[in-house]
């Protein structure tokens, strides 16, 4: 198979033929420490049926893989990078069944322990091509679909999505689910998953079109003394008035979560409806003026 990176060719050879339906994501964060179950439904349509493509996946290891009822030899169509797909039909239904990497670099499913509680936090950064480090997907953006997550992990954490926080479903005495409702139609790279024992802030705000937008900043519980969770909110809603204004279109999520990450590698990432910062916008004393305008610049840019 070819290299670890998808190129141009690629690329435009996948979307010349391909049209993304929905991805169901089901996520188990509670086996081990260095891996998690990820297991990935995919439905999707060829407009040339008969033709072999294939879908990304990095993967510690991929216990099935089921197209349109068939099932596929990991040993000989996956190489842990990518998952070869033959003899496409017009209309296509997608399983894997694997374990994913926990990552300590800031791409894919980050996890970090917390040297203060030794709290464990996650959080995805997949721009542009690690979402197929948390579960199987056609890594490129212009082929775009509903995204459903359903996350099982210990009952105490706070799991946020780019859609709303459902109320968990208790499994046991120490673990639940999330069942989180589909996304609209978006690239892989700009979906998310945050996951710990994160501290909340929350309020709200109405839209341009009269929708009540659920507004809530997170960070770890070691750093909640200095979240300006207020700041956030009055900068966020001035925010929302002048893009909506400016753009003449209203805000296109259901909620506007803004979350404090440990080991990030950039200033912020904008996934939808869950957008991620550095926690060096955590200002733990005084600071210079061009930080904090660094910080109120990196807020509205994330928004925009």
């Amino acid at each position: 198979m070819p290299g670890e990176n998808l190129t141009r060719i690629e690329a435009a050879e996948r979307a010349e033929v391909l049209s993304v339906e929905s991805y169901e994501v089901t996520l188990d964060l509670t086996s081990t420490e260095s891996t998690f179950a990820s297991n990935t439904r995919v439905v999707f349509n060829c407009s040339k049926p008969g033709t072999e493509t294939f879908i990304d996946a990095i993967t510690a290891k991929i216990y099935a893989i089921t197209l349109n009822g068939e099932a596929l030899d990991p040993a000989t169509h996956s190489d842990g990078l990518r998952i070869k797909l033959p003899n496409l039909k017009e209309h296509n239904e997608l399983y894997v069944e694997a374990d994913a990497f926990y990552m300590n670099t800031g791409e894919g499913l980050h996890r970090f322990v917390d040297p203060v509680d030794n709290e464990v936090y996650l959080y995805t950064q997949f721009e542009v091509p690690d979402s197929r480090r948390m579960f199987a997907v056609f890594e490129q953006p212009d082929l775009k679909a509903r995204f459903t997550f359903n996350v099982t992990a210990p009952k105490h954490w706070k799991v946020v999505s780019n859609q709303p926080t459902p109320e968990p479903t208790e499994i046991d005495d120490t673990t639940a689910v999330w069942n989180f409702e589909p996304t609209p139609r978006i690239s892989s790279y700009i979906t998310a998953l945050v996951a710990g024992p994160y501290v909340s802030r929350h309020s709200s705000l109405t839209s341009s079109d009269g929708r009540e937008i659920p507004l809530g900043v997170y960070c770890r519980a070691s750093l909640e003394q200095y979240l300006e969770a207020d700041y956030m909110f009055d900068k966020t809603r001035e925010g929302f008035v002048f893009f909506e204004k400016t753009f003449n279109y209203p805000y296109p999520f259901a909620k506007y979560d803004q979350l404090y990450v440990p080991d990030f590698n950039a200033g912020a990432m904008e996934n939808a409806g869950a957008v991620t910062f550095t926690e060096t916008y955590v200002f733990r004393g005084a600071v210079a003026e061009a930080l904090k305008e660094r910080r109120v610049v990196t807020i509205l840019h994330e928004l925009a």
